[in-house]
């Protein structure tokens, strides 16, 4: 992503992604928030978009009916994000109610905080037995033998995806979410074989239910066919007509979708949290000290260093204004949630790790209709991963220089490429 000069037609770069908005985002943002906080940008694929940088303007725009997450509100030849195939595509984040609402309602009961709590237990049994693979005194990358398989472990047990069927999802996230303009065939790549392994899937669970999420989903789906309306379920289906159920691709796109979304933002936040831990020796003996701030401290994590720059793209369905700034109908707006989490006007020395800040009203995982789902359980999952590390490692740290690390070459993900610790 390339910024610009001014808000004018012709936008001119000022600073390679790869380089400083890589290596620090945040001081990028705050000269943006200051100078140009709405600013006209070149996207990832060379198109035009608004970028958004104030936390007031970001958290309005979150919750701003007029900027809809649905591509055919897209001008022709605007910047519309990475291109799925419709059995993949038709998921939360490209819908605005009411079909967003429709959907949502499906597998909102699947993430209250009670369902969440009831897998305590099962996520730190987990946590307990990836660390078991580990040595005291050993070396290790945290992300590659962590952060990662943690929480494809549990969102694969929530859907009820056989071990013997699991996948390196890593992989498939890095071609997306990281692309590599050398190996542009990488992203064709991952999207063919998530949607094989999703079509292979749906089958399978189809063919042998059992008492998970994506069994429930397949039953509201194919029931609802059968009966031409909705069918309550443990999920929350509602009994309706026909428009309450879900089509075939809707169901396919909402199991990926949740598998996606639910690995991804997690891997980022417990890697993300563990570093910050580790730059900040006097937070870490605190929480060393009294574990049970941790649920809290989670909040003052993603707030600091969340798994995401960026929110998913949006497009003006009017002309509006946005902090002075008139966006013309049609044109895409990208909200940054690491600007505006690091806003001063919101957040008392924001470039600051403070684990006993109120972080009531921070975006890292969205805000208002559009708010991360599976965000009580990523939490949960950081939180536990975080105690259980701790406490095995008492004497964990950092097993290269700070400046040696390397973030995902990413204008939308912040996350670590490798996290190298010594135990």
């Amino acid at each position: 992503m390339a910024l610009t000069e001014s808000a004018g037609t012709s936008p001119q770069s000022l600073y390679d992604p790869t380089g400083e908005l890589l290596a620090d985002p945040y001081e990028v943002y705050a000269r943006l928030r200051e100078t140009a906080p709405v600013q006209r940008i070149v996207g990832p694929d060379g198109r035009p978009a608004w970028l958004v940088t104030r936390y007031e303007d970001v958290r309005k725009s979150l919750a701003d009916p007029r900027l809809s997450l649905d591509k055919s509100r897209a001008l022709p030849g605007g910047y519309r994000g990475f291109g799925l195939p419709p059995a993949l595509d038709a998921n939360l984040l490209n819908m605005d109610p009411p079909d967003h609402t429709r959907i949502r309602r499906f597998v909102a009961r699947a993430f209250t905080t009670r369902r969440v709590e009831e897998l305590r237990g099962p996520v730190r049994r987990t946590a307990d037995e990836l660390l078991d693979a580990l040595e005291s005194g050993g070396r290790t990358d945290l992300v590659a033998s962590y952060a990662a398989p943690l929480p494809i472990v549990v969102i694969c047990e929530l859907l009820g995806v056989p071990a013997r069927d699991r996948r390196d999802f890593r992989e498939w996230t890095d071609a997306l979410m990281a692309p590599d303009p050398a190996r542009p065939e990488r992203m064709k790549e991952a999207i063919a074989a998530m949607l094989a392994f999703f079509t292979e899937l749906l089958a399978h669970k189809r063919a042998e239910p059992g008492d998970d999420l994506l069994s429930a989903l397949i039953a509201v789906r194919d029931e609802g066919e059968e009966a031409g309306g909705g069918t309550p379920c443990d999920v929350g289906a509602p009994r309706g007509d026909g428009g309450d159920r879900l089509s075939e691709d809707e169901l396919m796109s909402l199991a990926f979708l949740i598998l996606f979304a639910g690995y991804e933002n997690t891997v980022q936040l417990i890697g993300n949290s563990v570093l910050a831990l580790l730059r900040h020796p006097e937070q870490l003996a605190g929480l060393r000290a009294e574990p049970g701030r941790t649920a809290a401290a989670v909040g003052e994590f993603a707030r600091y260093e969340g798994p995401a720059l960026l929110a998913i793209r949006r497009f003006a369905v009017e002309d509006l204004t946005i902090g002075g700034v008139t966006v013309p109908a049609g044109e895409t707006v990208m909200l940054s949630l690491a600007a505006a989490n690091r806003d001063p006007h919101r957040f008392t020395d924001p470039d600051r790790l403070d684990l006993d800040r109120d972080t009531a009203g921070q975006v890292a995982l969205g805000y208002g209709i559009h708010y991360c789902l599976g965000a009580p359980l990523a939490r949960l999952e950081t939180e536990i991963a975080l105690n259980a590390l701790l406490e095995r490692f008492p004497r964990l740290e950092l097993d290269v220089p700070y400046e040696e690390l390397r973030w995902r070459p990413s204008t939308r993900a912040r996350g670590l490429t490798a996290l190298p610790v010594r135990l």
